[in-house]
């Protein structure tokens, strides 16, 4: 636990500092600055706030409510506003797919590489390490198979995608089944496998 503690650790870091790098490449400030310079133009044109809460919105009278839903139609329909907007959310899915991305091939993929043994740096630390079922030492294929599509793809990305859509009111209570899917999933791997292999060991052998 420890070791993974101190992997995890070290991947939120280096993912962050990849994120910030493909930010400043991608313009992500200059285009999400120019959004809120869109959103504010419109609050201003028609005295509202559109970042409120349902709640706040019910408790408006008949005629402030008018008003919000007439803002935020000619917001919509804005083609500069869509098109920006579009942007930024594109951008921001791509910034966070390839700072993790990045991060896990260095941590996960070249790090174990050059350390041997599948050591990852929290595996060395505590000298632990990957074998195969076998008792084989981990071909490169394998490793590759167990970063990319258990740890990244499985482990990572598929929960920092629905956190996302969450957080946009896309998915709601989906979101949350899939999340407890995946983490129940998990726990029966770990727990019903004799060796307690999680996802990624499973798909990697």
């Amino acid at each position: 636990m420890a070791a993974w503690l101190l992997d995890i650790i070290l991947l939120c870091a280096l993912s962050v500092g990849a994120a910030y790098l493909f930010s400043a490449a991608f313009g992500y400030d200059a285009n999400s600055a120019q959004l809120e310079d869109h959103y504010a133009r419109y609050e201003t044109q028609y005295g509202v706030t559109f970042n409120i809460t349902q709640d706040a919105y019910e408790a408006m009278t008949q005629q402030e409510r008018n008003n919000y839903d007439t803002a935020y139609e000619a917001l919509i329909a804005d083609e500069a506003v869509l098109y920006t907007y579009n942007l930024v959310i594109n951008q921001m899915l791509l910034i966070t797919t390839l700072g993790i991305l990045l991060a896990t091939l260095l941590l996960e993929f070249a790090v174990p590489l050059l350390l041997k043994n599948g050591q990852t740096v929290g595996k060395k630390c505590f000298s632990l390490g990957l074998i195969r079922k076998d008792g084989v030492q981990m071909n490169t294929m394998q490793l590759f198979t167990r970063t990319l599509l258990g740890k990244y793809t499985v482990g990572t990305m598929i929960p920092a995608y629905v956190f996302l859509l969450m957080f946009w009111g896309n998915l709601g209570m989906l979101g949350t089944v899939i999340l407890l899917a995946l983490g129940i999933g998990q726990l029966v791997c770990l727990c019903a496998t004799r060796d307690n292999a999680a996802i990624h060991d499973l798909l990697a052998g």
